[in-house]
C-alpha cells in the first residue's frame, strides 16, 4: 500500500511542484503542506480528542473506580453506567483512529523523501550460500524486491525492482546475476540506454555482509564461493541527492557518518526539529492546568527524540520535510486551543485551575490562561 500512495499520489503532486518551480527543496516544503491540509480533519480530531481527555481524565478514572466498586457485583450495571460515561465524556481511545486512518499516508510520503530523486536508492538482496550437495533439495522460490520509483529525469521516473527468478537460496560455486527491472519487465540496462543522461544512474554493487563468501561483479553478478549468509547491495544515484536547498547543501546528505564527520546544516536541520517539537507541546498545554508528571515528560521527550534523529542516518529532505510538518502541527495546535469546549469540560477546566491556584503560594497564584507561554507577562 505504501510504494501504491507513493507511485500514484505523491510522486504526481511533488512532479507537479516541481513543474511549477524547479526546485526539489520547495517542492519537498510544497508537498508537505498539500498532505498536511489533506490530513487536517483527521489530525484535528486526535488533538481534540487529546485536549478532552487531558481535562477529564481524572474525572472520568475517579468516577470510574465508583462504579467499579458500587457495582462489583452486577457486571452489567457496571457496563451499562461505564458506557453512560463514555457518553459523556467520549473514549480515550477515540483520538487513535484518525491516527491510524493517516499513518499510512505519513509513511509513504516518509518513503517517498528518502528514496529517489532526494536519496541514493539501496536494493537489498540476502543471500543463503548452500553446499552443492544440498542445493537440489531446495525448491527454488523466485525473489523480487520491494519497488522504488527512480528518476532518470525531472520528468521521467519508472518503478524498478530486484529479482532473483532463482530464489536467493544458491549453490557455492554457482554464479547468479541480480536483475534490476521495470514492472513491464524490461530492463534497467535497456531503459537507461534511452537517455543521454543514463550513465549518472548506473548501480553500484558491494557486499555489505560475507565479503569472504561470495564477490560481485560490476553487473550484479554474484559468485559464491563457500556456505553462509552474504548481503549484496546495488545502490542507484539520487539524481536529487546533491541537490541544495537555502541552507541545506544536499538534500541526500546525512547528519553523522561512522568516521565521526558532521555536516553541520543537518544539524541545524534537527535542532530545527526539535525546537519545534517544544513549541508543539508548549502549545498544547497552553490555558491548562500544570501537570508536574507531564512536564517532566514533555521536557524529557523533546531531547531523546532529537538526540534520536541526531544520529539517525536519515537525509536532509526527509528532517525539511519533519520540521515544516511541525510548524504545521504546532499552528494546528494553536488554532485548536482556542476552540470552546464542551460546556461540561469547560466546568471541569475551572475548577482544576482554581484548585491548582490554591495549592500555589500568594504570589504565584494569579495565572493568566489567556497567555502563551513565551509571551511576556500582562501588567494587569
Amino acid at each position: 500500500m505504501i510504494g501504491y500512495i507513493s507511485d500514484n499520489l505523491l510522486i504526481p503532486i511533488l512532479d507537479f511542484f516541481y513543474g511549477l518551480v524547479p526546485s526539489y527543496g520547495l517542492a519537498i516544503v510544497a508537498l508537505t503542506i498539500v498532505i498536511r491540509l489533506a490530513l487536517f480533519p483527521l489530525s484535528a480530531g486526535s488533538i481534540r480528542s487529546a485536549r478532552r481527555m487531558r481535562i477529564a481524565q481524572p474525572v472520568m478514572q475517579k468516577r470510574q473506580a465508583e462504579i467499579k466498586s458500587r457495582y462489583a457485583n452486577n457486571p452489567q450495571k457496571q457496563q451499562e453506567e461505564l458506557g453512560k460515561l463514555m457518553g459523556e465524556f467520549g473514549s480515550p481511545l477515540a483520538g487513535c483512529l484518525p491516527l491510524l486512518v493517516q499513518m499510512p499516508i505519513l509513511f509513504a510520503l516518509f518513503a517517498t523523501l528518502r528514496g529517489s530523486p532526494f536519496a541514493d536508492v539501496p536494493y537489498l538482496v540476502n543471500l543463503k550460500i548452500l553446499p552443492p550437495e544440498q542445493i537440489a533439495t531446495v525448491e527454488p522460490k523466485p525473489f523480487t524486491s520491494p519497488r522504488h520509483s527512480i528518476f532518470i529525469s525531472e520528468k521521467d521516473h519508472f518503478p524498478v525492482v530486484a529479482s532473483l527468478p532463482g530464489g536467493t537460496k544458491i549453490a557455492a560455486g554457482e554464479s547468479v546475476n541480480i536483475k534490476l527491472e521495470t514492472l513491464t519487465g524490461e530492463k534497467y540496462s535497456n531503459l537507461l540506454d534511452k537517455y543521454e543522461n543514463g550513465t549518472k544512474f548506473i548501480p553500484t554493487w558491494k557486499l555489505t555482509k560475507g565479503e569472504d563468501l561470495a564477490s560481485v561483479s560490476s553487473d550484479g553478478t554474484v559468485t559464491a564461493r563457500y556456505p553462509g549468509d552474504a548481503t549484496v547491495e546495488g545502490r542507484i544515484p539520487g539524481l536529487a541527492a546533491k541537490s541544495g536547498f537555502l541552507f541545506i547543501k544536499a538534500l541526500g546528505q546525512v547528519g553523522f557518518y561512522v568516521d565521526g564527520s558532521i555536516n553541520w546544516d543537518i544539524a541545524i536541520l534537527v535542532g530545527g526539529f526539535g525546537l519545534t517539537l517544544v513549541i508543539s507541546q508548549v502549545l498544547s498545554g497552553q490555558g491548562m492546568p500544570p501537570n508536574p508528571q507531564q512536564a517532566t515528560a514533555q521536557k524529557i521527550t523533546p531531547i531523546m527524540i532529537t538526540g534520536m534523529f541526531l544520529f539517525f542516518p536519515l537525509p536532509a529532505g526527509v528532517l525539511l520535510y519533519m520540521v515544516i510538518a511541525n510548524i504545521f502541527q504546532a499552528f494546528q495546535t494553536f488554532l485548536l486551543s482556542k476552540e470552546a469546549l464542551p460546556e461540561n469540560l469547560q466546568k471541569i477546566l475551572n475548577d482544576q485551575i482554581k484548585n491548582k491556584n490554591n495549592d500555589l503560594p500568594a504570589s504565584a497564584a494569579i495565572i493568566d490562561t489567556e497567555r502563551l507561554p513565551f509571551e511576556p507577562k500582562s501588567n494587569k
